[in-house]
């Protein structure tokens, strides 16, 4: 009876190799190791193949996780990396940066008695399988529609719905701000969690299907919408310009030097890789005292950035506890070993300048969780009399990011709402103005990158759709 019991017990998961916490603390590198084709196999092994699977349900992206993990189990690499494909333009980003274990991973059937199977872990490897073996397939190319399509951002969401836009016969062009594709992949997450080499291939396999990339362009600025939309010749058009706005802290001496957004030290660091300053031009001020503030992604992100860049001490100061921190778990346990020092229940009250116009030191007050707030978290209530200093030489509020208001505001029947996103219907992305979608980040505020690419792909069903009608109604989807 005991031996039956052990046989229906999920084999143990394969989790992947990692580089030691004191040497990854010190490079770039990327910090886990990928599966070999034995470990990917034995992982995949441990799917059920469900009937009825409830993995799929957790994907924003619609990848059938089943289909692709069978062809691992047969040792089909490369065509479980083109059914990936088939939904998710890609999967090796995915499979780096995805909260899986919010998502997929956490509806796994293995997971209700043990640990769920590795999807993101799998879908990593056989993108970088196929991207190793050279042999990128690339769809044929449909007949075409005679529609043109301008998206404005090609982060997560604007890649992902212009590969499904072109795969449909549509003209795509995907303009682009800065001088590097790839939005928040790019300028945002960090080279040991998401290396640039991966980004620039999965921006080329989508320049290989005919996609057009526009780099430099500010829209709002080198052209208006309606220039787009007019004298262009788009017929539709799908904002995805994310939410780069940074968010500060709004005490006294933030405006010292020293004190970087995250958004800025991270563009920096990734984007201009100013690590390698002077071998690129971009410097970055190198401390011995680093505070970051905050509890998400984004401050783990930079908590580690600032570490690698040769920090010996990084503060990571958050009002509340570990336990209500947003970042992924995994983010969170990878600081803990690189060595960040937490400093929990904490909120800055000020910074202290050194005389020169420097910050040298910020004041903080200790924090008690309270009753619950509208996020569902305690609400972080000070403690009288506990003021005390931390010295540093670089601060790093990482609090979110805001609504940039640069295209939006050359748009005037463009509805937003009271905090400057844009108002888009929740299953099409339709704004108030004809021909207009938008989606992501610039209509529900900063999220993650598979639910911008859940938007892109929403958006591009819906201007299929809004092609075969030619135009909508809009006072049916935005009031």
């Amino acid at each position: 009876m005991d031996e039956k019991k052990e046989d229906k017990k999920p084999k143990k998961r394969i989790n992947m190799r990692e580089q030691e916490p004191l040497v990854r603390a010190g490079n770039f590198k990327e910090v886990p190791y990928a599966y070999s084709a034995d470990e990917a196999l034995e992982e995949a092994s441990r799917c059920l193949s469900c009937k009825k699977p409830a993995c799929r349900k957790g994907c924003p992206v619609e990848v059938n996780i089943p289909a692709f993990i069978s062809l691992i189990k047969e040792g089909k690499l490369l065509e479980a990396c083109h059914k990936i494909k088939e939904r998710n333009a890609l999967p090796a980003v995915c499979g780096r940066v995805c909260p899986q274990e919010s998502q997929c991973e956490s509806l796994c059937i293995v997971g209700k008695k043990g640990e769920p199977v590795a999807i993101g872990n799998l879908e990593r490897f056989v993108a970088d399988y196929e991207a190793e073996k050279g042999e990128v397939k690339i769809p044929g190319k449909p007949k075409p529609t005679g529609r043109k399509v301008a998206i404005i951002g090609s982060g997560p969401g604007g890649l992902t719905c212009a590969s499904d836009l072109i795969q449909s016969g549509h003209q795509v062009t995907l303009f682009e701000a800065l001088h590097k594709p790839g939005g928040v992949l790019s300028y945002g997450i960090p080279e040991f969690r998401l290396p640039k080499v991966i980004v620039e291939r999965e921006v080329e396999y989508i320049k290989k299907l005919g996609v057009e990339l526009v780099l430099n362009a500010v829209i709002g600025n080198l052209y208006t919408a309606e220039e787009l939309l007019n004298d262009k010749g788009y017929d539709a058009m799908y904002i995805g310009i994310g939410a780069g706005l940074p968010m500060f802290l709004g005490i006294p001496g933030e405006n010292l030097n020293g004190i970087y957004s995250a958004n800025e030290f991270l563009t920096r660091a990734n984007l201009m890789k100013a690590y390698l300053f002077p071998e690129y031009d971009t410097p970055i001020k190198k401390a011995r005292n680093v505070a970051v503030f905050g509890g998400g992604n984004v401050a783990m992100d930079s908590a580690r950035v600032a570490l690698r860049l040769g920090a010996e001490n990084v503060y990571l100061i958050y009002r509340r506890s570990e336990a209500e921190m947003p970042a992924r778990k995994a983010e969170v346990h990878h600081a803990h070993e690189e060595g960040i020092k937490f400093v929990l229940l904490t909120n800055p009250t000020r910074f202290i300048d050194d005389g020169k116009g420097n910050v040298c030191a910020v004041e903080c007050l200790k924090m008690e969780l309270g009753e619950p707030d509208e996020s569902g978290r305690r609400r972080p209530v000070p403690v009288k009399g506990s003021e005390f200093r931390i010295e540093i030489d670089v601060a790093i509020p990482a609090l979110g990011a805001r609504a940039n208001p640069l295209l939006p505001k050359t748009m005037p029947d463009l509805k937003l709402n009271k905090k400057g996103y844009i108002l888009a219907d929740e299953e099409t992305g339709m704004t108030s103005k004809i021909g207009v979608f938008a989606g992501g980040d610039i209509v529900t505020g900063a999220a993650t990158v598979i639910s911008a690419m859940g938007a892109g792909k929403k958006v591009a069903r819906a201007i299929n759709e809004y092609f075969k009608w030619k135009y909508w109604d809009t006072g049916g989807f935005i009031n």
